[in-house]
């Protein structure tokens, strides 16, 4: 298995630029099933998951042409025929977003089998809600050796209020409503803007759509959609995760290709620590505030709130805080992984259920750590990259599902990283 090492104390200076957000392309991707037609997606992130995505959609007849470097990192997918509605559990077992098929396939095709979904090991995120979803609509849910089976004459339009906010659930019935035959209206959506995203991609496919990003949205349903161009967003949480590299370095790092208005909360919680950021119409300058940096309570809340998917990275920027700050995990169960590898770094964190205390300044140090999911990752580059000494990140294969290349960009502002092992993907 592939491992970073990594020599702290170096400042991050230049220019990094951030990828197409993997967590808005994923559904995008899924999309395509909905239409016939070709659909083409622009800034795609060179990342795992999205191979996994073009397995999946492979595996049940589709065409997926994924092109990086001078394509634009664009992809081609094309579904005329879906000739195995099926995805399978040796896929879906490394990507929970894997279910985000269900409603696109049942809409299309009139019967999906998807295998339970696997993905980062942080808890539960029950499949539940879209389920309960799908049976309002009209279908027939099965649950058979492992498999969820939906059956269906046609999607009928209706009136479904999400027990809790989700946003898988939201964009899985959210492409679903758009071939169902009436209206439906969703109320206690996710507003995130990878919802957001993924129904401007649908309204240039045809559907018709209002309210995304709202916590209401309504859906008319069509009898067809169409092929559509879309470009992806940039990555908010890669965004989120090099602003904190930047910081916890003491750099001076410009943040580019960006959508500062999807970071207002991130931006927030790194200025009230005294981080000195200049904001422009698509980047960020982060640099030292001139003194140390405050200790800042964090609490993760469904958007436009702190996100659950920075909590692991500001939890390593707490560390380099002058005094106690507590991170309040309130989405996912199980997401504090990362706590004992910090803290054999040298951080000095404690965990009482769903709170973490950060009690900082800390001198970290270099040490040998796990990566246990997508974000830990992330969180102990960023403590690796402040620690004195060459620490070795084992198991990054968790950090390829997310972020492109996340090594060499890094490198190129001055970061001492390098892999060592297997490589996925093109280096």
């Amino acid at each position: 298995m592939d491992k970073f090492v990594v020599r702290g104390g170096n400042p991050l200076l230049g220019t990094i630029k951030v990828s197409g957000a993997k967590n808005s392309a994923l559904p995008c991707m899924a999309a395509a099933i909905l239409t016939e037609d070709e659909v083409i997606l622009e800034n795609i992130p060179q990342v795992q998951d999205i191979e996994t995505e073009r397995k999946l959609l492979t595996s049940m007849g589709a065409e997926v042409e994924l092109g990086y470097g001078r394509a634009q990192h664009r992809t081609h997918i094309k579904c005329a025929i879906l000739s195995d509605p099926v995805a399978k559990y040796e896929i879906v077992k490394t990507m929970r977003a894997s279910s985000l098929v269900l409603g696109p396939l049942i809409a299309r095709t009139g019967i999906a089998r998807v295998a339970m979904p696997g993905g980062c090991a942080i808890g539960g995120r029950p499949i539940d809600l879209h389920i309960k979803g799908l049976e309002a609509m009209g279908a027939v849910v099965t649950y058979d050796h492992g498999y969820l089976e939906a059956k269906t004459d046609r999607l009928k339009g209706a009136h479904i209020v999400f027990d809790k906010i989700t946003v898988t659930g939201t964009e899985d019935l959210l492409m679903a409503a758009t071939l169902a035959d009436g209206e439906t209206i969703f109320e206690n959506c996710a507003r995130e803007p990878e919802v957001t995203d993924l129904a401007a991609l649908l309204v240039a496919m045809g559907a018709k759509i209002e309210g995304a990003g709202t916590s209401t949205i309504k859906v008319q349903g069509v009898a067809k959609l169409h092929g559509a161009r879309h470009r992806i967003n940039p990555d908010r949480i890669e965004a989120g995760t090099f602003l904190v590299a930047g910081a916890i370095t003491g750099g001076d790092l410009n943040v580019d290709c960006i959508e500062p208005k999807h970071l207002g909360s991130i931006i927030s919680k790194l200025e009230q620590a005294g981080v000195k950021l200049d904001i422009g119409k698509d980047h960020i300058r982060v640099r030292s505030g001139g003194g140390p940096l405050k200790a800042i309570d964090i609490s993760t809340e469904e958007y436009p709130g702190f996100p659950t998917d920075m909590q692991a990275q500001y939890m390593a920027l707490a560390t380099q805080c002058e005094g106690t700050t507590t991170v309040t995990e309130n989405i996912f169960e199980n997401r504090f992984m990362h706590v004992n590898e910090l803290n054999r770094m040298g951080a000095n964190i404690t965990v009482q259920g769903r709170t973490a205390t950060v009690r900082g300044k800390t001198e970290l140090q270099s040490a040998a750590v796990m990566c246990s999911d997508l974000r830990a990752s992330a969180a102990l580059v960023l403590a690796a990259l402040v620690a004195d000494g060459e620490s070795i990140l084992d198991r990054v294969y968790h950090m390829d599902r997310g972020y492109e290349h996340i090594e060499e960009k890094l490198r190129g502002v001055g970061a001492q990283i390098r892999r060592m092992g297997d490589v996925f993907g093109k280096r």
